[in-house]
This record gives C-alpha cells, sequence and structure tokens, in this order.
C-alpha cells in the first residue's frame, strides 16, 4: 500500500545501514529513498539517522520507532494478502435438491467438505423426489440435485448432466405375514396384490413402471403417497406391497417383520444431476470437486 512506502525506507535503510543498498533492494532511485526519510523525519520531528563515513546508522530515537514500524508493516502485508485472497474467496448461494433420507445422499459428509472448500458460501436445500428436482434444475431453480434412475438410464435429457455415484436395489415389501402371497414372484402375480404406489416423480414409480408397461400390467394400487416414510407406515399397518432399498428392506424385515419378496430385485443408480450449460459456474465446480471425496470416482462412472 503507496502509505507505508515512507516506513519500507525507513527499515530498509536502517537494516542496510545504507541508503544505496536500501535503494536496490527498493527498487527505487536513491534520491527517492533519501527523499522519503527526509519526509518522515519532518512529519516526525525527529532526528532517525546518524551519518557515519561507513553509512547510516539509527539514532536513539530511530532505534525506539524501528519495532514499531516493522510491526506495522508486518499488519499491512497481512492485510493486504487477506484482501487479496478475497478476491479469489468463492462466494455466493448453492442450490441442492435433495431427496430419500439424508445418510443414503451422504449430505452430511458432503455439506461439510464443502464448506470446508468454499467457507462462504451459502447452500440451500430443497427436499422432493428426484422427478421434482429434475424438472427445477432443467428451469433454473435448482444449481444440483441428486437423482434416481435405472442403471445406464442417467437422466435421459440431453441438457442435463449426470454423474453416477452408486448402484442399488429395490426390493418389493408387504406386511408382516404376507410370506405366502409373496410366494409367486411373477410379476403378473405381484401386481393384482394391493399395491401402495407414488406419484410419477418418483423413482418407485418409474421402476415400476419400466418393469410392467412391456407386459401391459398394471399394479393393483389401494392408495397413493408421496413420503417414504408414509409408504413404510401404511405397509406396516397392512395396506399393501410397495417398493423400498435394499438397506430399508432388510432393516424393516428385521425390525419390523415385513416380508420380502425372495429374487426380485430392481436395479437403480444414484446420482448427481446440474445442467450441462452451467458446469463452468464457480459455486458447481466447487460442488463437482467436493463430491469426489464424499463419493470416490466408480471405475467406468460417466
Amino acid at each position: 500500500m503507496q502509505e507505508y512506502a515512507t516506513l519500507r525506507a525507513f527499515v530498509a535503510v536502517a537494516r542496510a545501514g545504507s541508503v544505496s543498498r536500501a535503494a536496490e533492494q527498493l527498487h527505487l532511485t536513491q534520491p527517492a529513498v533519501s527523499l522519503k526519510l527526509k519526509q518522515l523525519q519532518a512529519s516526525l520531528g525527529l532526528a532517525l539517522f546518524n551519518r557515519r563515513p561507513q553509512g547510516l546508522s539509527l539514532t536513539a530515537d530511530g532505534l525506539a520507532l524501528l519495532p514499531a514500524a516493522e510491526k506495522a508493516l508486518a499488519s499491512a502485508s497481512a492485510f493486504e494478502q487477506t484482501a487479496s485472497a478475497l478476491h479469489s474467496t468463492l462466494r455466493g448461494k448453492l442450490t441442492i435438491g435433495t431427496i430419500v433420507d439424508p445418510e443414503f445422499i451422504r449430505l452430511g459428509a458432503f455439506l461439510s467438505r464443502l464448506m470446508l472448500r468454499a467457507p462462504q458460501l451459502e447452500t440451500e436445500l430443497h427436499h422432493g423426489m428426484s422427478g421434482r428436482v429434475l424438472t427445477r434444475i432443467e428451469k433454473g431453480e435448482l444449481d444440483v440435485g441428486f437423482y434416481l434412475a435405472p442403471p445406464g438410464e442417467g437422466t435421459g435429457h440431453s441438457a442435463l448432466a449426470w454423474r453416477e455415484l452408486t448402484q442399488f436395489d429395490y426390493h418389493v415389501i408387504a406386511p408382516a405375514g404376507w410370506e405366502a402371497r409373496l410366494a409367486d414372484t411373477r410379476w403378473t402375480s405381484l401386481a393384482r396384490l394391493p399395491w401402495i404406489v407414488t406419484p410419477p416423480d418418483s423413482v418407485h414409480h418409474r421402476l415400476l413402471h419400466h418393469r410392467l408397461a412391456d407386459g401391459g400390467i398394471t399394479p393393483n394400487r389401494v392408495a397413493q403417497v408421496d413420503q417414504e416414510a408414509c409408504m413404510l407406515d401404511l405397509v406396516r399397518a397392512g395396506v399393501g406391497l410397495s417398493l423400498a432399498r435394499d438397506a430399508l428392506a432388510m432393516a424393516e424385515r428385521q425390525e419390523s417383520g415385513l416380508a420380502v419378496a425372495e429374487h426380485v430385485r430392481l436395479p437403480c443408480s444414484l446420482g448427481l444431476i446440474w445442467r450441462h450449460d452451467r458446469s463452468v459456474e464457480p459455486p458447481i465446480a466447487a460442488a463437482l470437486k467436493t463430491l469426489d471425496d464424499v463419493w470416490p470416482p466408480r471405475h467406468g462412472r460417466v
């Protein structure tokens, strides 16, 4: 900073003991350094140097002021570095579409790593079904979002980028005591049982529709819900069948005694989606870098 140039000249001459050597260090001319010393001494009303045959030495007043001058320059340097760092500090807001439960998508780990990478970046979470997350990203209402789809399907939208994070299976679950009713695992038989279905925006609906559509089969719908917790509660209450993620299905069988159809699985992928044309935006780029810390790259992932 320009206002500290005089102090820099004073400290440089005090350390070098010579105006010429100080001028070389400061990349200034000797007259310029001499002028700065003259201005400083005049403004303070103090003599700071004694002139000797071998150069300049500090007076008692100069010795007393040198530590304060060095401290002031160190503070000014720290101030400049902080100001410079602020130019490269990522700010703004990242809106994230979340789905299912936070643990499954590793939301806590993702946000904590993102805060370390970009502490000035504000995050805003919007929870919903993956189909709605996709629609809001298309409209620019969300920056990135978690999305569920059959493996290899991606989003099906050329404008959207998709990064697969993991693959898992959905299972058919039923109320406790329904094991005999699940003995026939052909989809024509399963579809005739009462089903708790979900809206078209949900991955449950898409997975079930893909499996049944080729055979022209439709499930026997008895209820529709849009929350996983509500769906599980209805299955526990004996209302009908539904789909559940593998870990959730196994936990419910262990804890609540729910029945699980044997050897019936619907493969699914969890991914993150965003718009291709926004990939270079700093908040989105930071989110994608952070993603690899939480979900290490998988072989063959796109």
